[in-house]
């Protein structure tokens, strides 16, 4: 976890992506990305839920084995599912899970509220990336996605959350739809380096979902992200291929 440190240090970006398969993961790792995430944001993209609120432990640790066959040199971290770090013992029980199963890292969201979570799970030996800013399983409390730290006082919150969790041990944090300005000085105020997502460009490193990046999930884009590829289109366009070559005779 050092070398993430270093990497800030040096000025290094730190490049992020989620895998929730195996073809996907070595793809993802043979090209060189720093991190793979096997996100809770599986629920949507690939369990078909409408959010990540519904995402159960299983489905992480089935899902991040699944991954850990595909890496060989990224850093592989496991997400925590809502309500599977209520209190620091359910926290490590369910960190353990996820490194049994091929993670080298755990990410849970939460502030200096979940402080006690993250020392006991770094306590187990396990490290730990912090998630602050927009909570995605906090989505039904907050009544959607909005922008976090717009405002003097959600920026200061934030950063005082930053700091708590860094001093709690986190190696990095991921900072989602968190104003540009207010990712800037989060930045600039900790040794551990910022992962954005949807938070401008001042963070030490970026993270998407792999289908947004492709266009694998063609239902919804988030407004931060411009696709790369339009993988969604290559398989539709590949099926009515398959399904006119078929009705007409062919093999």
């Amino acid at each position: 976890m050092q070398d993430f440190r270093e990497k800030k240090r040096r000025g290094e970006r730190i490049t992020a992506l989620t895998a929730y398969d195996y073809p996907t993961a070595r793809l993802l790792d043979e090209s060189g990305i720093d991190l793979i995430l096997v996100g809770d944001s599986l629920g949507m993209v690939v369990l078909g839920y409408e959010d990540t609120t519904q995402v159960t432990l299983p489905e992480m640790v089935h899902h991040t084995r699944a991954v850990a066959r595909g890496v060989k040199r990224a850093l592989l971290v496991g997400d925590l599912p809502i309500h599977t770090y209520n209190d620091p013992a359910q926290a490590v029980s369910s960190a353990r899970a996820l490194v049994e199963a091929g993670a080298h890292a755990v990410k849970l969201e939460g502030g200096a509220s979940h402080v006690a979570q993250i020392e006991a799970i770094i306590s187990a030996g396990i490290p730990v990336m912090g998630h602050i800013g927009m909570l995605p399983q906090s989505v039904r409390e907050e009544g959607g996605y909005k922008v976090k730290g717009r405002t003097q006082a959600e920026a200061e919150a934030l950063l005082r959350d930053a700091r708590a969790i860094e001093k709690a041990g986190v190696f990095a944090v991921v900072l989602e739809i968190v104003s540009p300005e207010a990712a800037r000085e989060i930045t600039g105020a900790l040794e551990i380096p910022t992962i954005g997502i949807g938070s401008g460009s001042h963070c030490d490193g970026q993270i998407l979902v792999t289908h947004d990046l492709i266009g694998l999930f063609p239902w919804f884009t988030p407004k931060f992200v411009s696709p790369e590829a339009r993988v969604a289109d290559e398989i539709r366009k590949a099926v009515q291929v398959f399904i006119g070559r078929t009705k007409s005779g062919g093999a």
